[in-house]
């Protein structure tokens, strides 16, 4: 009996679906976050603060889409979810956005103006600003582009609760780093050391080991010769041993040249000295395993510093320190300690690229350079963010532990990875890979403006000079600080910079030391004790694969350090995009594609079916072939809606054995896709899905509406059935268009709607299977005979084993093929279809 009939939009659109629905969600608080719920109750999220230096590209919308279909699905599922969102605004890619936006240029030395103006065009040359100026500016920045931002994810359908946001500048997030740091500091795990490090010599900067990257870079083998003693050629030694060298300006630096211990051609001057070209000045012959015998002339130089190697070997073999490199990447104004002042002034002052090249005409002058330079592409290390190589300073730097000198830290965090569940489960390989290579500790400190500051003070002795072996330190309810305007306690403004008085640290932290903690920031650590019981550990930390050495691995440490266990249970790993080249997408490439023309050209829907069929962990293609996919798939899900509730609404039971088989084929599906979203394959989830509900438009549809226009119960029950599951089912993947569905039949919202469960009714899916293939053969044949399908078959014969199967909904078959004679006939083959067309 009919008791209501819906009366849809008469005719649907997606066209504008996200600005209502985005206004809706909001104003009924449909993603709030209920912080009553109890710990077991919540599904929490450590979401990726993206980097508001700019734009979003599509591959930000790629990631995002999966973490919010495991969000959707959770809360579906019963759980609470609580789904915040940062923004990572501090840091080297914010100042670079303003030097650029704004034509300035941070300068400590210049006072700060209360009434700076940026111009109003940037020029050529930037505008030198106070760093109190400069942040001023970076904060205004960061807050147009968080707006922006924002608009471009509340369109594309994330379900965050916008009332929980933060950025990794903010007051709550700097006093989180800083206590973190000041905890680490008072257990032993933050140290102050000087030592060799690797310098951005554009940015005058430290570089950490994770920010690394090998890039292949031209240069040229130097064949120079070492001066040997009398005594040494009397051995049978020519007048001169010959190294190979790319970095000949570093020949004043050198401290000893070193070959491997079983080389015999050097095993008779190890232990003697010999003199450096040009320089004249005496460095031992040392041995050492790590020098390559095939390599060059299989003896080398070391130099303060050339690279990493370098490093290693004046550590292990106790050499001294001739710097010459400055943080501006010259070649310092004074020779170091026992290097000739005057062959060095023709060097002072040069870049490296200036000093290489005079110093190879002042070889060719002394006779020390054999033959020419031999030209070679080879690997060498930048800063990610760079475009000069990288140089090797000694500074003084902070540095937190994290195993990579210390063996026992090392397999701890090695357990970490183990007790974290990865999905795909290979990318803890990364995870183990980096982790057993590391070679040092993580340094924290940056010599940049923007960013987190050092939380620490230094006490001047009788001449000015700081004590940095004893830091003054704030208490916990002084933070945030900035020591370079904050006087530490027991100091007035007024001693800084004097004798006996003060100066404020000036560095500030790596945007890793703030990012690896957004789990204790977001959860309101030490600030909302209550909330932070409630979520934390979180159970989820979605991220790409590039920053697992990075994020993943610092926010573990971060945690064990300080909470003694993982921040999260999970972590979901995404791929790249790649370009139609399949080289990955990236603004530094510039084959970047950003998303609001997509979003507003194909619907948001359509692009989040794009990125949800990226499998996780696994490299995709941008294809917007798929994205049109995907809105045919949400118009086709408008249409069949509207076509099923035409039918108005059946209170009678389902019990007519083909619509029994269809529930039971939907019941394997919502089976299938629960298990896929628990083990986090929303790609999976989506698929499973998708491939019914075309079957069901194709197939099931057209067999039964002959009877749904008839008015029978089972059949109009059995299509809002599948209607209402699917609409659950593809609600995570497709919001607006399963919402705006949703709306014309159903209360409240289907994304606070429960995620669906098998029926398990007494249906047998082999049925529509087999229905579904007869039909499928009678298209076939109308369609070779180029007849409409509406034409009619004189006479089916159907004979199989499944014939008794398809005689279950015989009356349903011959409605959609329009049959007038239909023959079934049993036995053990395989289903066959015969079909008879008058004047075909």
């Amino acid at each position: 009996m009919t008791t209501q009939r819906i009366v849809p939009p008469e005719r649907p659109t997606l066209d504008g679906l996200e600005t209502v629905w985005v206004g809706r969600w909001e104003a009924d608080g449909t993603y709030r976050f209920d912080r009553s719920r109890t710990r077991e109750q919540i599904y929490s999220i450590d979401t990726p603060p993206p980097t508001v230096s700019g734009s979003l590209h599509v591959g930000h919308v790629f990631s995002y889409t999966h973490t919010d279909t495991i969000a959707r699905f959770m809360r579906m599922r019963g759980r609470e979810v609580f789904y915040p969102m940062g923004w990572d605004d501090n840091g080297l890619p914010t100042e670079r956005r303003v030097q650029n936006h704004f034509g300035v240029r941070c300068d400590p030395s210049v006072p700060y103006d209360p009434g700076f103006t940026p111009p109003d065009k940037p020029g050529k040359q930037q505008v030198p600003i106070s760093r109190r100026n400069f942040i001023e500016l970076c904060e205004r920045l960061t807050v147009e582009d968080e707006k922006a931002f924002e608009e471009l994810w509340r369109r594309l359908g994330l379900s965050v609760d916008w009332s929980l946001t933060y950025a990794t500048i903010d007051d709550a997030s700097r006093a989180a780093s800083q206590r973190a740091f000041l905890r680490n500091l008072a257990r032993g795990e933050a140290y102050l050391s000087e030592a060799p490090t690797l310098w951005d010599v554009t940015f005058r900067t430290a570089v950490a080991q994770a920010e690394l990257e090998d890039r292949d870079y031209p240069g040229a083998f130097h064949r120079i010769g070492f001066h040997l003693t009398p005594e040494q050629q009397a051995q049978g030694f020519a007048e001169r041993v010959w190294i190979e060298t790319t970095r000949p300006e570093l020949i004043p630096a050198c401290v000893a040249l070193v070959a491997h211990p079983d080389d015999e051609r050097y095993r008779p001057l190890f232990g003697s000295t010999v003199r450096t070209p040009v320089f004249g000045v005496e460095v031992p012959v040392l041995a050492h395993h790590l020098a390559e015998p095939d390599k060059g002339s299989g003896i080398a130089m070391i130099c303060t510093f050339g690279d990493v190697t370098d490093v290693t070997w004046w550590r292990e073999l106790d050499l001294p320190t001739r710097a010459i490199i400055g943080w501006d990447g010259r070649l310092l104004p004074e020779p170091p300690e026992g290097v000739p002042a005057e062959p060095y002034k023709e060097l002072a002052g040069k870049t490296t690229h200036s000093a290489r090249e005079r110093l190879v005409q002042m070889l060719r002058e002394s006779g020390d350079l054999e033959g020419e330079p031999r030209g070679v592409l080879r690997a060498v290390k930048f800063y990610e963010k760079g475009d000069r190589p990288l140089e090797i300073v000694t500074t003084r730097q902070w540095y937190v532990r994290n195993g990579g000198r210390d063996e026992k830290l090392r397999w701890e965090l090695l357990d970490r990875g183990k007790e974290l569940t990865w999905h795909p489960p290979h990318m803890r390989v990364r995870y183990d890979n980096w982790v057993s290579g590391l070679n040092g500790d993580w340094l924290i400190s940056r010599q940049r403006f923007f960013g987190v500051p050092i939380p620490v003070w230094y006490q001047l002795d009788s001449e000015g000079q700081p004590i940095h072996e004893a830091p003054i330190v704030p208490p916990e309810d002084m933070l945030p600080v900035d020591p370079s305007s904050d006087a530490p306690p027991g100091f007035s403004e007024a001693r800084r910079g004097q004798p006996y008085g003060f100066a404020g640290d000036p560095d500030v932290m790596d945007t890793w030391a703030t990012s690896s903690l957004t789990p204790q920031i977001a959860a309101g650590w030490e600030r909302d004790e209550d909330l932070f019981q409630r979520v934390f550990p979180m159970d989820l930390r979605p991220q790409a694969h590039e920053i697992i050495r990075t994020w993943l691995f610092s926010t573990v440490v971060r945690a064990h350090q300080e909470q003694g266990a993982l921040p999260w249970a999970h972590t979901a790993i995404s791929g790249w995009i790649l370009d139609p080249d399949r080289k990955k997408m990236s603004k530094s490439k510039g084959n970047v594609v950003t998303p609001l023309g997509l979003l507003e050209e194909y619907g948001s829907d359509a692009v989040r079916y794009w990125a949800a069929n990226g499998r996780p962990g696994t490299d995709t293609a941008f294809d917007t072939g798929q994205i049109k996919i995907g809105r045919r798939l949400a118009i086709k899900i408008l249409n069949a809606a509207k076509f099923i509730l035409g039918f108005g609404e059946q209170d009678g039971p389902i019990g007519a054995p083909i619509d029994l088989s269809m529930v039971a084929a939907l019941d394997a599906v919502v089976a299938e896709a629960t298990e896929a979203f628990e083990a986090y394959d929303y790609t999976r989830a989506l698929e499973r899905t998708e491939r019914f509900f075309w079957q069901f438009c194709d197939d099931y549809l057209e067999l039964v509406k002959a009877r749904a226009y008839e008015g029978d119960a089972s059949a109009v029950a059995a299509l809002r059935h599948a209607l209402d599951v699917l609409l659950r089912l593809f609600a995570p993947f497709l919001p607006f268009v399963t919402e705006e569905v949703w709306s014309w039949w159903r209360p409240g919202s289907v994304h606070r709607a429960v995620w669906p469960v098998p029926a398990g009714l007494d249906g047998d899916p082999a049925v529509l299977e087999a229905v579904a293939e007869v039909l499928r053969q009678v298209r076939k044949a109308k369609s070779a005979a180029k007849l409409s399908m509406r034409a009619e078959i004189s006479r089916l014969d159907v004979t199989g084993a499944a014939a008794g199967l398809v005689r279950l909904a015989a009356d349903d078959l011959c409605a959609a093929g329009n049959v007038e004679e239909f023959v079934l006939d049993g036995g053990d083959g395989p289903l066959t279809v015969d079909t008879v067309i008058e004047n075909s």
